[in-house]
């Protein structure tokens, strides 16, 4: 977009706090919020763009389409917000599948605003990129903002903010982040990398509106760079990227201390933070990172890294720096995020490995967690945050990850902690709780090998299927399994399978003899092909299960990717690969749900978005009054009376633990 826009303002009466005009955003189409230091200090509201941003399109070719603005008195005028995800990652380097996800959202969120308010903490304003074309329709939002903003403080108070219940670690919880953090310390020891960002999840029930959550939150955690868009709410204490004409900068925070209690703690902490040579070998890495990413797209020698200081947000003290330099002719805010996603302060260094390491330890998929927030304004430039302290919601459920840089000498247990201060601020902060911690810090013998050294994740690219059990012509439960692949599809891709699949599947297996195995393979954008052949007699067993740690698991859906589970079943030629998570929880078998039986009852690990809960399994739990779901670990799962496992082809197949289960040892042993 190259064509030339008028940029004026227009002064607006309103005596409104920033969050007091937030809630006058409730019930607009596509509202956001910056609040905090955006911009030299400005807080920037808007609704109804002019456009979205397509979901298919490059977001950092987005970013570089702006229109020129005429000189005029608008400070920002208007220009792309909204959000990137960590995963565009995968745009800049080429970094194997993350962990699964519990709720898949997209990969940014962008949108085109041509009309903005803007508070300089002086007075509000309407701030317009005007055209002919939109004339009518800005004559009619500043009419409604100047009548937003003359009413008082007491008729914008709305409603109280929904509190979302107790956070709970996701996924693998405590102990799965303590391992994690002994496999990376081991890493680091051995020379793979000197430092890499790890983090937990936190994860609530909440049904409510985001916006409540910013206006509740931000008078009281004060965020530099607090931010409301696209279900996300940021209260981000961290500055990304700045660029101001061919000016750019960036402050990475590396170091943390709590900053809760007298004030003499308060004090004592902070010294504790200037005097750590931990914290500051932390700090120079990442601040040497960024020198060197700003270092690929600014002129020869104008990269510059300042004295690091240290900052107080909420709950916590930071050590942080800024990293200057000039941008060369002709690099836009495409190309200057292509050096520089995502921050090297959430990653790690080196910085492609990091993420790496990151992929295989993290247990849960970041989504637009450790990306970036924004605007970028053909006025006022680009500013991001780095996305943490930030809340994500979406499908009745909020969450949030919190982590920090894991280097040699780090403690797993007091970097767990550090996580969990780093969280409490801002849940506190939206009227939020922490669940207390479930302490299993055990583990059974040593940690079974880990499947990673052996293939990647499964590629979700590459799609889903179904596997469908045909006797003599009919198929088996089949429309509960084409259930369970409609809705991998449309959650994994937002596709819908073809109107004709049941009746396709249907016609295949009548033309089956015998007992056949039928595929019902899907592709990312829902077209489906049918595969049948014979499935031979059903298996014997017993099955010998060799266990492998995976954290997070394959998750909830049924890749067409088998390259790991090939891999592993190779590797033990005559077992069948038994994923254990980083917590010591048994999920699945490569091919099949897992069972014990204790006693009289029948026990199987809950579906928690870490396993496919198979169809088979489902038939169970709800036939037989003494099935019921439960954590299982391989101490649990040795003992049993019995153990099997289910699968549609299979029916229920005996099997049998083959490593040995030694006796428990704490989590010091492990590192």
């Amino acid at each position: 977009m190259t064509f030339v826009v008028r940029a004026f303002r227009v002064a607006l009466e309103s005596g409104l706090e920033p969050h007091e005009a937030v809630a006058r955003l409730r019930g607009d189409e596509h509202p956001f919020a910056l609040a905090g230091e955006w911009l030299g200090g400005l807080t920037v509201l808007g609704s109804y763009p002019e456009r979205v941003a397509d979901p298919d399109a490059d977001p950092f070719c987005v970013l570089e389409s702006q229109p020129s603005a005429s000189e005029g008195e608008a400070a920002v005028g208007g220009g792309w917000v909204g959000w990137l995800g960590y995963g565009l990652g995968s745009l800049v380097e080429q970094l194997p599948p993350s962990a699964p996800a519990p709720i898949v959202c997209p990969a940014f969120s962008l949108a085109f605003y041509d009309h903005v308010v803007v508070y300089d903490g002086g007075r509000w304003w309407f701030e317009v990129l005007w055209s002919a074309e939109r004339a009518a329709f800005l004559d009619e939002r500043l009419r409604v903002w100047s009548e937003r903003l003359r009413a008082g403080p007491a008729t914008v108070e709305g409603r109280p903010a929904p509190v979302p219940g107790p956070f709970e670690l996701a996924a693998n919880g405590a102990s799965g982040h303590v391992a994690a953090v002994a496999d990376c310390r081991r890493r680091i020891v051995q020379g793979e990398l000197y430092q890499a960002n790890l983090c937990v999840r936190l994860a609530a029930e909440f049904d409510g509106d985001p916006l409540d959550l910013f206006v509740r939150a931000l008078p009281r955690a004060q965020p530099r760079f607090g931010a409301l868009v696209g279900g996300v709410v940021s209260l981000s204490p961290e500055r990304f990227l700045r660029r101001s004409g061919r000016d750019v900068r960036t402050e990475p925070i590396k170091g943390t201390r709590p900053r809760t209690g007298s004030e003499a703690e308060r004090q004592a902490a902070r010294a504790a933070l200037i005097e750590s040579t931990k914290d500051a070998a932390e700090h120079v890495m990442i601040v040497d990172l960024m020198r060197n990413d700003l270092g690929r797209v600014c002129a020869y020698g104008t990269v510059e890294a300042l004295e690091p200081r240290v900052e107080g947000h909420a709950g916590v003290w930071h050590l942080v720096s800024t990293v200057t330099g000039r941008l060369r002719d002709g690099v836009d805010d495409g190309e200057l995020l292509r050096a520089t996603f995502p921050p090297g302060s959430v990653t790690g260094a080196p910085k492609v490995q990091a993420m790496k390491v990151i992929a295989e330890l993290e247990a849960t998929r970041r989504e637009v967690y450790t990306g970036a927030i924004g605007i970028a304004s053909p006025i006022a430039g680009l500013d991001l945050n780095v996305v943490i302290r930030t809340f994500e919601i979406a499908s009745g459920a909020i969450w949030m990850g919190a982590g920090g840089a894991i280097v040699a000498d780090s403690d797993p247990e007091q970097e767990l902690a550090e996580a969990l201060t780093k969280a409490a601020g801002p849940i506190a902060a939206i009227g939020g709780s922490v669940a207390p911690l479930a302490r299993r810090w055990g583990r059974i013998g040593p940690p079974p090998e880990r499947a990673l050294l052996h293939s990647e994740r499964p590629d979700p690219a590459l799609g889903v299927f179904e596997t469908v059990l045909v006797e003599d012509g009919r198929p088996v439960a089949l429309e509960r399994h084409l259930g369970r692949l409609a809705a991998s599809v449309a959650e994994l891709y937002g596709a819908a399978l073809p109107a004709t699949v049941l009746a396709g599947a249907y016609a295949a297996a009548a033309e089956a003899t015998g007992r056949s195995r039928m595929r019902v393979l899907a592709d990312a954008d829902g077209a489906v092909r049918i595969t049948v052949s014979p499935a031979g007699p059903p298996a014997a067993g017993p099955v010998a299960l060799e266990p492998f740690t995976l954290p997070g698991g394959v998750g909830a859906h049924k890749w067409r990717d088998r390259s790991l589970l090939d891999a592993l079943a190779a590797l033990r030629p005559g077992t069948v690969p038994l994923l254990v998570d980083t917590d010591g929880l048994v999920l699945e078998a490569a091919f099949a749900n897992v069972w014990i039986v204790e006693d009289d009852a029948l026990i199987t690990p809950p579906a928690d978005g870490r396993m496919l809960p198979g169809v088979t399994r489902a038939a169970l739990l709800a036939a037989d009054d003494d099935a019921r779901e439960e954590p299982i670990d391989l101490d649990r799962l040795a003992s049993a009376d019995a153990l099997f496992l289910t699968s549609s082809i299979s029916g229920r197949l005996p099997a049998r633990l083959r490593r040995p289960v030694l006796v428990p040892i704490p989590a010091a042993a492990l590192l």
